[in-house]
This record gives structure tokens, sequence and C-alpha cells, in this order.
């Protein structure tokens, strides 16, 4: 049977063939249309935009922290420099997968649970964009390791920076500070564009009082970089501006054997130089090494510095508030006689206590059997206790309190250090105030003896001393004595002298304090006549023992039978030489016992030190 060839249809297949090019040609026309709207858009409505957003992956700007300045001693020593160091660095916006980039990172370098707490404190979306730093102070063989690794870690580098280091360490933390790592709360208070690229801020001490004019101004560099944003050169660049740097009227020297003058003791040292108000030495004891805050100390370290029961972290010098003791019986008795209540000639019989009329109950003197008739100058010379409760009953609470603030207590002395304590001068409108009750006369007879609710930091007992040693004369504490550019081409002074008088007397009632002040040290009956002994110069001083705890009417205070931190403070106040003071001492031993045999003997070896080697 013959097949049958089927007659093609050439009109069907004709059409169909130009229907389908006529739709190919209308779609590659829209095709074209769509490409050309585009290029217009991209070439000429939208060119700067996408212009710069192309550039900018290949144009960076980089912000570049200042160098933070210096700090120096009195005699030109450093007490805060800056050392190179190499940091790991992120910039999250730039790192795809964070969680997997710190997993890899930790097997090419150490990372520590507190490394990684650090850095995820410092995360915040919104700044995604800055960099932060993983790891400080990486060694060579990190450094090696990261850097053959470098292209598999985006938005990952190695930075040199500098590292703030302080050379003496425990020495200086409370005056100094440290600086520390920016946390949140700075980031919301700070502006943002004046710590671009800088991850340190100061935390405490001068570091922090100072920040201004430590840190500097930031600068900036346009860098040409790759796909990886690694960069490969620097367009342009504006330097950053240095910090200044700050000089101090601090003596490390003097402050290292005050330092070890306190020996196993707690407590505080200052030393002020009397014409100009400069601090010589300011010793908080105990101390802490302030390089372990720099780069974030670790969670144990900081657990046992913050939990110590001996407080290391507390600034005494300035936060510590403790009764000032027998050490303000030359300013009360001052009032005495500038007021006429006393007569310096006139004596007074202790018994070894005092009662108030109609009162059963007896406040006792130091010394239990007393001291017979003293007049002012043995009263101050051996501290009798009972004339000064019935001095104080005399001025009443409202003269003390008035004439004693003329000498700076109750009140912060403007220390160029953020946080100072105002410490306490009671009054009879302050316990109104605060306690809602009546003052009573016995309240009166132990502020006189500087106990009760009266306290005073040892800043607040250096200055008091300072201005009796300057006849009534203001003395403003300082620490930060000029403050030079960072290419030593000029010193702004800080210093300025005070010549105010705070506290009003005749001379005849100046000599008289300050005699019985001479004689406490070089007296035959002095209470610190030990430390006179073979003295080149003459001292004006006073000693202090401020009770920590009360004991009852009819017992005996027995310091060998008392638990360490329940026993008396020791204190010493004093100025050298009287005729002409160049420095005044406060010194306050936590539970020291006797002012004459713990504080007196740390105030002459200060003394010594800087007027034999001035």
């Amino acid at each position: 049977m013959r097949h049958q060839t089927a007659i093609s249809d050439y009109l069907l297949e004709s059409q169909l063939f130009l229907g389908r090019a006529v739709a190919t040609m209308i779609l590659v026309i829209v095709l074209i249309g769509i490409l050309i709207v585009r290029l217009i858009d991209l070439q000429i409505v939208n060119h700067h935009h996408f212009s710069t957003r192309s550039q900018a992956n290949q144009v960076q700007l980089q912000a570049l922290p200042p160098t933070r300045g210096l700090i120096f001693d009195r005699n030109g020593e450093i007490l805060a420099q800056n050392l190179p160091t190499f940091s790991l660095e992120l910039i999250p916006d730039q790192i795809p997968d964070l969680d997997t980039t710190l997993h890899d990172l930790a097997a090419l370098i150490t990372l520590t649970e507190s490394d990684l707490d650090r850095f995820h404190k410092q995360l915040n979306p919104s700044r995604g964009f800055r960099k932060i730093a993983l790891r400080f102070r990486l060694t060579d063989e990190e450094v090696a390791r990261f850097s053959v690794n470098r292209h598999r870690f985006p938005g990952v580098d190695v930075h040199a920076r500098l590292t703030r280091e302080y050379p003496k360490g425990e020495l200086t933390s409370h005056v100094i500070g440290y600086v520390g790592r920016i946390n949140v709360e700075e980031l919301e208070r700070i502006d943002p564009s004046d710590y671009s690229g800088t991850s340190h801020i100061g935390k405490t001490g001068i570091e922090k009082t100072y920040e201004d004019i430590l840190h500097g101004d930031v600068g900036v560099q346009h860098v040409e970089t790759n796909a990886l944003g690694r960069t490969l050169q620097v367009l342009k660049q504006t330097a950053p501006t240095r910090g200044n740097h700050l000089h101090l009227t601090l003596d490390i020297h003097l402050q290292e054997d005050a330092t070890t003058a306190l020996g196993d003791f707690n407590g505080s040292v200052i030393a002020l130089h009397i014409p100009s108000g400069g601090i010589l030495a300011m010793v908080s004891k105990p101390t802490f090494d302030t390089n372990l805050f720099v780069n974030g100390i670790d969670h144990a370290t900081y657990q046992a510095l913050n939990t110590s029961a001996d407080k290391p972290l507390f600034n005494r010098s300035l936060f510590g508030q403790y009764p000032p003791g027998s050490t303000i019986k030359p300013m009360v008795g001052l009032a005495g006689l500038q007021l006429g209540i006393i007569d310096s000639a006139q004596r007074h019989f202790c018994p070894g206590f005092f009662m108030l009329p109609g009162k059963d109950h007896k406040y006792r003197d130091w010394k239990k059997q007393g001291h017979a008739a003293v007049n002012l100058d043995a009263a101050i010379t051996q501290s009798c206790d009972v004339y000064f409760y019935k001095l104080g009953l005399a001025l009443g609470i409202d003269k003390m309190q008035d004439f004693l603030s003329g000498f700076g207590l109750g009140e912060p002395t403007g220390l160029d250090i953020v946080g100072e304590q105002s410490g306490l001068l009671p009054s009879r409108d302050w316990k109104r105030r605060v306690h809602n009750q009546p003052w009573f006369p016995g309240e009166t007879l132990i502020t006189a003896i500087g106990q009760g609710f009266m306290l005073t930091t040892p800043l607040q007992l250096a200055r008091a001393t300072a201005i009796l040693a300057k006849r009534g004369e203001d003395v403003q504490p300082k620490i930060v004595r000029a403050i030079e550019t960072p290419d030593h081409s000029r010193q702004e002074t800080l210093m300025q002298p005070h010549h105010d008088q705070r506290v009003s007397a005749t001379d005849k009632h100046w000599d008289e304090v300050i005699a019985s002040m001479i004689h406490v040290v070089h007296g035959a009956r002095g209470t610190a006549r030990a430390i006179g002994v073979d003295a080149e110069y003459t001292i004006a001083g006073k000693t202090g023992t401020a009770q920590v705890f009360s004991i009852k009417q009819d017992e005996v205070y027995q310091p060998g039978e008392i638990v360490e931190k329940l026993r008396d403070h020791s204190l010493f106040i004093g100025f050298a030489p009287v005729d002409d003071p160049q420095i005044a001492v406060a010194v306050v031993v936590e539970n020291g016992g006797s002012g004459s045999k713990v504080a007196a003997p740390i105030a002459r070896r200060i003394m010594d030190r800087y007027l034999r080697n001035p």
C-alpha cells in the first residue's frame, strides 16, 4: 500500500512565523527600552548617588585616634605614658557571620571569656560600622598567625595602637586614676565624632577630671580598599592632634616614702605645699595596680578587689570621712581666744572627767587620773579633753560651727579630682533637718574634741593645717601644676595662690595657739615629743585619736583586747618649719591606736624627706 505525503500549508506557517517574529521584536524593543531607561537613570538621573556608592566600595574614611597626653610629676618623671601594642579589631557590619568568625578566630588567637564578654557588651546594631577591639596586646606570634589567615576574615584586622601604661602602678592609683574601655553609658554621653576611632576614656582620678585636656582631637584619612576591605593606599589624610601633657605638683619619691611609712596599716597621708596649695603626696592605702583596668580586668580579679574587706578601690584621701579627734583642738582653742570665751593663762582643773550640771553622766578624759590644773597651752600640749569639754560648752555649737567652717571643715576643698566628699561639720540646724531632733549639750562637748557627728577627710585636715600655718589665709589644694602643648612649646600654669582671709584672729592669739602646737612636738610633756627629738627644724603639730565605737560608762578601753578593726584611728596634723611654713601634713591611720605613737612618726618622716631634699 502506497504512503500518502501530507501537503504543507505554507500560508499558515508563514503567518505563524511572522507572529512569532513580531512578538520577539516587540520583546526585544521593550527590553532595550528598559535598558535605556535604566541607563538613563544610572548615568544621568542618579549619577551622583551611584557614583558616590561605587567610590565608597573602593574609598573609605577612617578615623585616626589622637595620642593621649602624658602625665608627669613635679620633677618630670612620667606617671602615665603610651606604649605601642597590637590589637585585634572587628567591624561588625563587614562580617557576614559573626559567630562563625569568632569561633574561627579562637582557633588562631587566645580568646578568654572576659574578651568575648567585653566584645559583646560593646556591640550596638546602630554603630556596627565602628571598630570594636576583641583582643589587646597580641603577641608577635599571634600577629603572624593571623596575618597568614587574614584573607579568611573580612572585617577583621590587626591594628597598631598605643595603650595607656602607668609605670608607678600602685603608687599613683588613687591620684592618676586610669583609662578604660568606653562603655555603653559613656557612648550615649560623649560626642561620637570626638571619640571616633578611640576605644578608651578616663574613668577615675586625673585621667577623668582632665579628659578633655588629655584626649586630643581625632584625625581622618581617605583610603583605597580592595573587595575584602583591606587598605591598599592612603589617598588623603588629616592628622590627629595629640592631647596636652599634664605636669603635677606631686612628688613621686615623697609619695613612695609616704606609702612605705604607712607600713601594714590602712589609711591616708596628705602632704601639702603651703605657699601654693600644691599636693606633694596623696596616699590612700591599700591600693591596686591601675594597669589591670586599662584593657579590661578579668572578672575574678575585679571581684577580689571589689569584695575585699580592706577596700583597695576606695580612695580614703578624698572619700574617707573620719572623726578628726583632738586634731581640731588648736582651732577650737583659737575660737575661744578670739571670741573672748577664755583667757590663755586661765587654768581649769581636770579630774579625768566632766559632768554637765544636774547630770550624772561622766564625759571622760583620755587620761584616767586627769591633768590637774591646765591652761590653754597645757590643754593643747597634753591634749586635755576636759578643758575642751568646758570650752565647747561655753562656746556653744553655733559659734563653734561657724568658726571651724573658716578652716574649710564640712565642705569640699575644691581639689581638681572629681568625687571629693564634704565631710560633716554638725550644727543645730543640720541635726533638725537630717534627724528631726534637737541639739543636746552633750553633743556640743564631744564635738569640741572632734568626735560625735563630726567627720573630715584627710585632705580637709591637711588644708585646715595649712590655713593654720598661714594664720587664716586661704589655701586652695591643687594637683595639676601646668598644661603643656604636645610639642613642648608652651606651658600654661594653673597654680594661682589665694590670699583671701578665711579665719580672722589677732596676731597674739595666732602666736599662742601655734606656740602650743610647737610644744606638742618639742615640749617636755607634748604628746608628740618623740618626733621632735633631733629635729633640724621646728614643727607645729597636734596628735589625735578617734574612737571607732563607744564604750560603756564604767568600762576601760583596752586596745590589746579589742579586734583590730574596732581599735581607735590614729591621727596627726602638723606643719614645718614654723618660721617659714612650707609643708603641711595630715596622717590618718585606720585602727592604728595612739596618734603620738603611729601617725606622728609618719608625718616626721615625710617632713624630713621634703625639707632635707626640697
